[in-house]
């Protein structure tokens, strides 16, 4: 909300990515957030659900806790990308923890796997916004 709004107005940007869970109330405040954006006319890089699905350590079966794909169906409605679905993984939160992010394990690793794929895609969106940016603009390297 406000401190979203603060940044649109101080630091440009090159694009928002809206975060949420599967939940109804993450979604209402999703959908709040790229009204936002749209009104402040930063471009919508894309949706990402978090905390997605958890995949069991034991027969790797992927489990909707919090229910699944409310995010992706939002971002149809809005008409804007869905940049994927981030696992659930509590190695994600032990690892952040410790002080040795999981991405660190690199991108074959079963608990960073979801992650790379959403920094693919947010890298391609980046790429697509300013590669469409009015030459007028700015570019911030």
């Amino acid at each position: 909300g406000d401190v979203a709004l603060s940044l649109v107005q101080t630091v440009p940007l090159t694009g928002a990515v809206v975060v949420s869970t599967p939940s109804d109330v993450s979604l209402q405040d999703a959908r709040k957030a790229i009204e936002m954006f749209r009104q402040m006319k930063v471009d919508v890089a894309g949706v990402v659900e978090n905390m997605s699905y958890f995949v069991c350590p034991h027969c790797n079966h992927e489990i909707d806790i919090f229910s699944r794909g409310g995010a992706e169906n939002m971002a149809k409605q809005f008409g804007v990308p869905f940049l994927g679905n981030i696992s659930l993984d509590p190695e994600v939160r032990k690892s952040g923890d410790s002080g040795k992010p999981v991405v660190l394990e690199g991108e074959n690793s079963p608990h960073a796997k979801s992650i790379y794929e959403f920094a693919r895609k947010v890298i391609e969106r980046v790429g697509e916004i300013k590669a469409n940016a009015p030459a007028n603009v700015i570019q911030i390297q």
